[in-house]
């Protein structure tokens, strides 16, 4: 007997009594995108791995741990993407529109080498905005509206948005050689983990999830001191202008992972969703295109995991009614076939369910019945001499009737 072949640890499958919670949540996310007249791009799942060492950053876990990298036929190193704005800066740059402004989304599969949890998965999906080419001011404002339209279009509850500013590149580094000085003495009290990131990225600290260095970051240096006042104003009106649309924090040790942030960072966060509780996250990169070989390209863009979102949304499925079509023989199959043709093309916003079996018509009947059918169609050799179809209603307390192909497909238009 032959061995099954399973799935990847970590990479779910996802059936068709899954996707009914997903197609709503990617239609209505959709549906903002295109309210902010934002256009979609698609790249690939798969880079040079060299793209991503030089964006996300040598010293992350992401590059370090996780990523998915092999090398090919031509011993070129090759990586499943791990996040998705590294791909669009390359391909706006190869493209040549690094020189003017853009909006664009996506939603697809990404790919991170780590332990499979709730909420976590080694295949995972994400939908992402990147509006590039704007100086931080309106963009900024244009992005958290966004976040506050998503919040609330999804029903999403118990959401906190946080939001901080990094300054430039310079005020990182200024507030991370501090931030070393300060903690140089409490190493013996670190995890692997931290004293890791202490050498390689220190801001990374403020993520810590250690209780005991949370309490002694709170007597350390503050990231707020080593930005501008124009950083601080930022965040205080964006909080003051949104805040009655979203629950807005200001939390000065909110960090993002990736080595390309500078300026504004946020993070969304439900409480629904237990200890991995971020559904979305982002900010600004105006270093990102230079770094990746570009011309000067300021940017802020957000990431969305896919199935975190959905986990916590209280949209409702689409009720897209449903029709079943059934023959009472074989031999008049290929004309059902071509009636139903017709229906589709007729109305489009209608399932029409083709019986596909065998099966004695009662029994097509009561599968009709079970499938939440509204009507269900009957094509028999009686009904075919005398060119009517036999409509039924299961969910009226209506007699079934005979009708015309004519009759039948204006009906058909009024479902």
């Amino acid at each position: 007997m032959t061995n099954k072949i399973n799935s990847l640890r970590g990479m779910p499958d996802f059936y068709p009594e899954d996707i009914i919670s997903w197609t709503p949540v990617e239609n209505k996310l959709e549906e903002i995108f295109n309210s902010y007249s934002i256009n979609e791009i698609r790249t690939p799942i798969m880079e040079y791995t060299d793209l991503y060492k030089r964006s996300v950053g040598d010293t992350s876990d992401i590059v370090n741990k996780e990523i998915y990298s092999f090398n090919d036929r031509n011993d070129q190193s090759l990586s499943l993407r791990p996040e998705g704005t590294a791909g669009v800066i390359r391909s706006i740059i190869e493209k040549k529109l690094d020189q003017q402004q853009s909006k664009f989304w996506y939603m697809g599969p990404m790919f991170r080498y780590e332990r499979p949890q709730k909420g976590r998965y080694r295949q995972f999906h994400q939908a992402g905005i990147e509006l590039l080419g704007f100086e931080e001011g309106k963009a900024d404002f244009e992005l958290i509206s966004m976040i506050c339209s998503i919040i609330n279009g999804l029903k999403i509850k118990n959401t906190t948005l946080k939001i901080n500013h990094l300054g430039d590149k310079q005020s990182k580094q200024d507030f991370a050689k501090e931030l070393v000085s300060f903690l140089s003495s409490y190493k013996d009290q670190m995890d692997e983990k931290d004293l890791e990131r202490l050498n390689t990225n220190p801001l990374r600290i403020l993520d810590t999830k250690d209780h005991n260095i949370q309490e002694i970051l709170k007597s350390g240096p503050s990231l707020k001191d080593f930005i501008p006042n124009s950083a601080n104003e930022l965040l205080e009106n964006i909080q003051s202008t949104f805040g009655d649309l979203c629950n807005i924090e200001i939390d000065n040790n909110l960090v993002r992972g990736l080595d390309y942030y500078t300026g504004l960072v946020f993070e969304a966060t439900s409480s629904d969703l237990g200890a991995q509780d971020a559904f979305l996250g982002g900010g600004r990169y105006d270093i990102l295109s230079e770094m990746l070989g570009g011309k000067d390209m300021p940017a802020i863009g957000l990431a969305i995991g896919l199935e975190r979102i959905i986990s916590i949304a209280t949209i409702s499925p689409s009720n897209k009614k449903k029709v079943a079509f059934i023959t009472s023989t074989s031999n008049i199959a290929p004309l059902a076939f071509k009636i139903a043709n017709q229906l589709r093309s007729a109305n489009s916003e209608i399932s029409l369910d083709m019986d596909l079996t065998e099966s004695s018509i009662k029994a097509k009947l009561r599968r009709a019945n079970k499938t939440n059918a509204s009507h269900v169609f009957i094509l028999g050799d009686e009904e075919i001499n005398n060119n009517l179809i036999i409509v039924k209603y299961l969910r009226e307390d209506v007699e079934q009737t005979n009708v015309s192909l004519k009759e039948l497909i204006e009906l058909y238009k009024e479902i």
